[in-house]
């Protein structure tokens, strides 16, 4: 009873169909102990002393308990309905079988944890229990006599009271392992929910990051590819052949490095970078930028020894602050300049564009994507800019050994695999 009091109050969470298996064990271990006490007490009233010429009303009472008990009795420990009937009967037993032969009160040694493992409440275990008690003691006065009514009170006394003590004590013992099972079922969830949260929060990380890739490398590509197309389109239109050999040429430079970038990036998680380091891929960025704008561009970035992460980093500020300079500055001249110094490097770029107001937000998510890109590496950027004034963007970043990988950043695998898997589709 105490378990199973335990999981009704557990509520819908719980399912009371999948008994616990020490609660199972329990009951069947009730089962045996309630046909062994039968035997026994069926031997003890045919061979102990009785006050009665005959004792069948005792072997009656047995035979009535045991049938009551395998028909529906046994259904009482889940199901109120049959615990009840089968208090009457057990309160009849324990009345008429001390009556008939004293030693077979012996029978309340099973009557009393069988009505506690099925009654509801405490309170009326207790009561059940007393009322046992006094039934029995009934059966033994009626046997024995009214002399022995003070020894049959302490007998039925102190048999009610131990009953209740360990049924209180199994009670809250059971009460506990039902608390316990539902704690540890309420974790397995908020675990569960938690490792989903988990595997969430990795496919959006790793969703915002690709954006920043894609947009930082192959969106700006096919910006490229498109003011390439349009510049080529005038030119076919305004009869300049003789420059459309050399716009194809850079079309097809652009198409395939988006192409090269968008697999590299599928493939590698970080795309840009190629083993001559970042003061060289500036170069080709520098290069690309004046074929593609016909803006003359300075780029002033020595070799150095840089982390592959802070490469990244500074090769994508680059390239969003020159795709902003292509589509908004209508500048006449930009300069990159990079710097390395003992603990920070620092990448500036330049343009004697239009400029504009840093104080009105833009639409966009080029600057945004810098800015989060920066900040998840520990950077800082400044812009400094007014209109009609030209735009200076700089960027600082730690010691290089101190930025965290930015390509890859932790997240959970299934999350990185699920995202990529997605992108790999789309590109291929």
């Amino acid at each position: 009873m105490p378990a199973r009091r335990g999981s009704r109050r557990i509520g819908a969470g719980w399912d009371a169909g999948a008994v616990h298996r020490i609660t199972r064990h329990r009951y069947w271990g009730l089962h045996v102990g309630f046909a062994v006490t039968m035997v026994l007490v069926t031997l003890i009233a045919a061979t102990d002393w009785s006050p009665w010429p005959t004792r069948w009303p005792a072997f009656a009472a047995i035979g009535a308990l045991s049938i009551c008990y395998a028909t529906f009795g046994r259904r009482g420990y889940d199901d109120r309905r049959a615990a009840g009937p089968f208090l009457v009967v057990m309160v009849i037993a324990a009345f008429v079988l001390p009556a008939i032969a004293p030693s077979t009160a012996f029978v309340q040694s099973i009557l009393y944890p069988v009505l506690w493992c099925q009654l509801e409440s405490v309170r009326g275990s207790i009561a059940a229990s007393a009322l046992i008690g006094i039934a029995s003691g009934a059966g033994l006065t009626v046997a024995s006599g009214p002399d022995s009514v003070v020894g049959t009170i302490l007998i039925e006394g102190v048999s009610v009271a131990g009953a209740c003590a360990l049924g209180l004590w199994i009670t809250r013992i059971a009460t506990l392992s039902d608390e316990r099972r539902q704690l540890i079922d309420e974790l397995r969830t908020t675990q569960d929910s938690l490792a989903e949260a988990h595997r969430r929060a990795g496919v959006t990380s790793e969703r915002e990051r690709l954006a920043r890739e894609l947009h930082d490398t192959v969106a700006q590509n096919l910006a490229g590819i498109v003011m390439l197309t349009e510049r080529a389109r005038g030119d076919l239109a305004a009869g300049r052949t003789d420059r459309l050999d050399d716009r194809l040429s850079v079309l097809e430079d652009s198409a395939r490095a988006a192409l090269e970038e968008s697999r590299t990036l599928v493939a590698a998680g970080a795309a840009g970078v190629a083993g001559d380091g970042l003061g060289a891929a500036l170069h080709r960025l520098g290069e690309r930028f004046a074929r593609e704008t016909g803006v003359p561009i300075t780029v002033d970035a020595e070799d150095c020894v840089l982390d592959r992460d802070a490469q990244v980093v500074l090769l994508r500020v680059a390239q969003e602050a020159l795709a902003n300079v292509r589509a908004h500055a209508g500048a006449a001249s930009v300069r990159v300049a990079l710097r390395v110094a003992a603990d920070r490097v620092g990448l500036r770029i330049t343009d004697d564009g239009v400029g504009f107001d840093p104080t009105i937000p833009t639409a966009g998510y080029g600057l945004r994507g810098l800015r989060e890109r920066l900040a998840l590496a520990g950077g800082t950027c400044t812009i400094t800019t007014a209109p009609g004034r030209g735009t200076v963007v700089a960027v600082e970043l730690p010691d290089a050994s101190a930025v965290p990988d930015m390509s890859t950043p932790v997240r959970p695998v299934d999350a990185q695999q699920a995202v990529t898997t997605e992108i790999a589709g789309r590109v291929r």
